[in-house]
């Protein structure tokens, strides 16, 4: 835990320049930066700083992130995301943080017209609306379009894992 806290408080320190609260409107913020000021995806930017994946979220792009909560984040077994911190567990790592990401900004509107979507991991996500609830593999889309400047961040209720 006191890892987690760390490297939470690392990528908080690295987006100072953010201001607080979330914005559907953030022009100027990358992936990254709209993440961390939103407050729910800490967990998140703490393993995008452990697999040394923030530099590229706030690259160019434009990328589509899936990003699960720190309530996704916690309802994974106990000591998983600990143990996907540490060091040796890198490549783990970012196999599902990149199986979260898709090359291209794919608003909501158009993300309900495709079957499946092929990931920076590599592999390919299923998606498919159930009861008018749009869902990534198992997960819940839980808010969508969240524009950032180099993307756009769609809120998932679960951690995607690769397959």
């Amino acid at each position: 835990m006191k890892i987690l806290k760390t490297l939470v408080f690392g990528a908080a320190v690295a987006a100072l320049s953010l201001s607080a609260g979330t914005s559907t409107r953030a022009q100027g913020s990358d992936i990254v930066a709209t993440a961390v000021a939103a407050g729910q995806f800490k967990t998140l930017a703490a393993a995008l700083q452990a697999a040394g994946l923030v530099d590229t979220l706030k690259g160019a792009g434009p990328f589509t992130v899936f990003a699960p909560t720190d309530e996704a984040f916690a309802k994974l077994p106990k000591g998983t995301v600990e143990d996907l911190l540490k060091p040796e567990n890198k490549a783990k790592l970012t196999a599902i943080l990149t199986y979260h990401v898709v090359p291209g900004k794919v608003m909501a509107a158009e993300v309900v017209k495709v079957k499946d979507a092929k990931t920076v991991q590599g592999g390919a996500i299923k998606v498919s609306t159930m009861g008018g609830q749009v869902m990534v593999d198992k997960a819940h889309v839980v808010k969508t379009d969240i524009a950032a400047s180099n993307g756009v961040i769609h809120v998932i209720d679960t951690v995607l894992m690769p397959k």
